[in-house]
């Protein structure tokens, strides 16, 4: 990725690695995430039983491990985005950043590339992971084809928006804690909420334009299709990616206006 970048990008992004690659939590994260998509992709492999097509998921009751494994992924990518971007005001760290990188347009982008790079990686081999034990454990069990792939691909897009969404939460916030808990309430407790509210008065379509909603949507290709809460894959790529432009955007404003 180094030698396809502007060679100005270059010494910002090296020095973003650095601040990923030497931190214990961020090295614990790496082997933590494919261990438990090995673990669960196994079992349910292992017990599932034959694929049926009318049934969720889609692929199969074998892949149920890739999807749990790429919910851990996803949400754990927007936890390190919060977390590395909001650190730095957490330990006054910016201004010295923000010394060595002046321009603040290659400052955000550095972090939003490696944020991006190290979710997409770590996303990349859970699914490599997942897909060795389906073929392991689960031959005959799952529906290998274009949804599969798709089902890939969406895993992979919808991590990376979630570790810039939590980026972006980290640098709006300025505090790791309140830019976790902000996406973590969000996911678990406001949009639920809103969900249930919205199928009482008869508006259960709404839930389809926030960003929990759009990532079902995004990762579970296929699945789910009589789901009120839930749009076509297509509608739900563009709504996640409209908001990790506008959360994303936004911090990117923030932080050419002040440290």
């Amino acid at each position: 990725m180094i030698a396809i970048l502007p060679p100005d990008l270059v010494p910002a992004v090296n020095s973003e690695i650095r601040k990923v690659t030497t931190l214990r939590a961020s090295r614990l994260l790496a082997a933590f995430i494919p261990a438990i998509a090995l673990v669960a992709s196994t079992v349910t492999a292992l017990l599932a039983g034959p694929a049926d097509p009318k049934s969720n998921p889609a692929t199969g009751a074998a892949t149920i491990g890739l999807y749990i494994g790429l919910a851990v992924a996803i949400v754990l990518a927007g936890a390190f985005g919060a977390a590395g971007a909001g650190a730095e005001y957490r330990y006054a760290t910016m201004p010295l950043t923000a010394l060595f990188t002046a321009d603040r347009d290659r400052l955000t982008a550095a972090k939003f590339l490696v944020t991006a790079g190290s979710a997409l990686a770590t996303t990349f081999v859970v699914e490599l992971i997942a897909f060795a034990c389906l073929l392991g454990f689960g031959h005959g069990k799952f529906d290998f084809g274009l949804r599969l792939l798709a089902v890939f691909g969406g895993g992979l897009l919808a991590a990376v928006c979630w570790s810039l969404i939590g980026a972006g939460l980290g640098l709006l916030l300025r505090t790791p804690t309140a830019a976790i808990a902000a996406m973590l309430g969000w996911l678990v407790i406001i949009e639920p909420l809103i969900w249930v509210v919205a199928k009482a008065v008869g508006m259960a379509g709404f839930a389809t334009v926030l960003p929990g909603s759009a990532t079902v949507s995004t990762v579970a290709v296929g699945s789910f299709k009589d789901s009120d809460f839930l749009a076509p894959t297509p509608a739900a790529i563009v709504v996640l990616t409209l908001w990790t432009l506008g959360i994303g955007g936004s911090a990117w404003w923030l932080l050419r206006k002040r440290l």
